[in-house]
Order: C-alpha cells, then sequence, then structure tokens
C-alpha cells in the first residue's frame, strides 16, 4: 500500500525510540501522524518538532477510552492507513527473587501495557480501517512488536517474555480475523536496539550486548525499526508474520 498525503498513521509509545523513528519515516514518506502516548511524556514536544504533519494524543494504552479518543482523533486528520504499536514496557523480575516471590501486580502491569495496549490499539485502529475505501488492495495495515525475548526469554523476563510471546502469537489470528476486511497485521520482534529502554546501561553492558550480536556486532538503529515498517505497508504480501530484526541474535539465559 502507498502511503500518500491523505494517510494517517498512528503510532502507539510514539514519543521516544522506535515510534518516534517510525513517526519520523512516515512524515517522510508524505503521512500524517498522531503519536499516541503518555500525558507525561514528551509527545507534545515531539509534535511540535515535527511540524504540522504530526499530532499529540495523550493517551494510556491501558484505558480503552483514551485508545479510542486517539485513534478518533487520527480519523479526523484523513483515513487511518497504518497503526503501529510501539508502546511497553521491560520491568524485569524473577519469579523467585531475594525480595521472594513476583508480585502478581508487577506481572499483571507489564501484561497490561505490552499485550492488552497493544491489543486495544489493534482493534480500535481496525475498526476504524474497516471503513476505508481499499488502496492498493489494502484499507489498512497494522505493525505490533514484540521482542526476541518472545522467543529468547532471559533470566528475570517471566513477564516481559510472556507479554511479547502473546503479541506475538495475537499475530496470525488477527490476520486471519482482519483478512476479510483487507486489513494486514504483522509484528516485529526487535532484538537489542538503541532506545531510551537501554539509556541507562552502562558502557561495559552495552559492549557486552553488542558482541552477541553476530552481525553486524552492535545494537539496532531505531530507523531501522521504521524502515522495515515502512517496507510492511508497502508490501502487500507480508501479513500474519512475525519478523525478528535481530542481526540473528540469539539470547543466552543471562
Amino acid at each position: 500500500m502507498k502511503i500518500t498525503k491523505d494517510s494517517v498513521a498512528l503510532i502507539s509509545g510514539g514519543a521516544s525510540g522506535l515510534g518516534e523513528a517510525t513517526a519520523r519515516r512516515f512524515i517522510a514518506d508524505g503521512a500524517r501522524v498522531v503519536l499516541l502516548d503518555l500525558p507525561t511524556s514528551r509527545g507534545a514536544a515531539l509534535a511540535e518538532e515535527l511540524g504540522p504533519a504530526a499530532s499529540f494524543a495523550p493517551a494510556d494504552v491501558t484505558d480503552e477510552g483514551q485508545v479510542r479518543a486517539a485513534v478518533e482523533q487520527a480519523t479526523r486528520l484523513g483515513e487511518l492507513r497504518a497503526a503501529v504499536c510501539c508502546a511497553g514496557v521491560a520491568t524485569p523480575g524473577r519469579i523467585l527473587g531475594k525480595q521472594g516471590i513476583l508480585p502478581l501486580a508487577d506481572y499483571r502491569r507489564v501484561v497490561e501495557i505490552n499485550l492488552i495496549g497493544t491489543f486495544a490499539v489493534l482493534e480500535a485502529a481496525a475498526g476504524a480501517m474497516a471503513s476505508n475505501d481499499p488502496l492498493d488492495g489494502d484499507r489498512g495495515v497494522i505493525v505490533m512488536t514484540a521482542s526476541v525475548a518472545a522467543f529468547d526469554g532471559q533470566i528475570g523476563q517471566a513477564a516481559y517474555s510472556s507479554s511479547k510471546g502473546g503479541v506475538a502469537s495475537l499475530t496470525l489470528p488477527a490476520a486471519r480475523d482482519l483478512a476479510s476486511l483487507a486489513i494486514r497485521v504483522m509484528t516485529i520482534a526487535p532484538g537489542v536496539f538503541e532506545t531510551p529502554m537501554m539509556a541507562g546501561l552502562g558502557e561495559e553492558v552495552r559492549a557486552s550486548l553488542e558482541a552477541l550480536v553476530p552481525h553486524p556486532a552492535r545494537l539496532g538503529r531505531p530507523e531501522e525499526y521504521a524502515d522495515l515498517v515502512a517496507h510492511i505497508v508497502a508490501n502487500p504480501l507480508l501479513n500474519g508474520e512475525v519478523i525478528r530484526l535481530d542481526g540473528a541474535l540469539r539470547m543466552p539465559p543471562r
């Protein structure tokens, strides 16, 4: 599907990291973007920086009403043709750690944001896309974000890995559910990327992570994620699949 000046893309977690890079790519390709992110994020400032093609929708992906309001904001700008789910947290915690068992509330919060929040954006966006006229055969494309942790979960990643595994498993049934409406669904599973989640790591930890990646032996760049999103939107045969974007990385236990 070719992005046009009438196309709108909604990006959850759009105020930083992978979401910000994706927003910049959509704008470069001629689309308008709506940055869905927390009210406390830098979404408003980023939208102002990006110019008239960008707007900010303050919302929490775990709040169904706020997500629907963000989608409605996007549809007022034009035809919602793409939705990209980048909002997520990576809160660590062992099932049995030094502080005892992992609090169920901590586990629930990760799943609520990463999996249920993704589904909230998916279904609200699909509802809006369903009324679009087909463009190059598609009414819309939804790209979700899993993680290599969905497949190679490390010690302390029980909550994160299972939430991202849920996103990966959601991909095919969602694509099948929406196929009759000409809406495609894909998922990207990034490896280790230069994002705010990684910003607090020291140089030693960063170097050790880079050494795990066979080739290229470095952290991924958000722009490379955005490039893949753009290709998914453009390629009509990409549907119902999870693509690892990781330089052949396979995470060790710790």
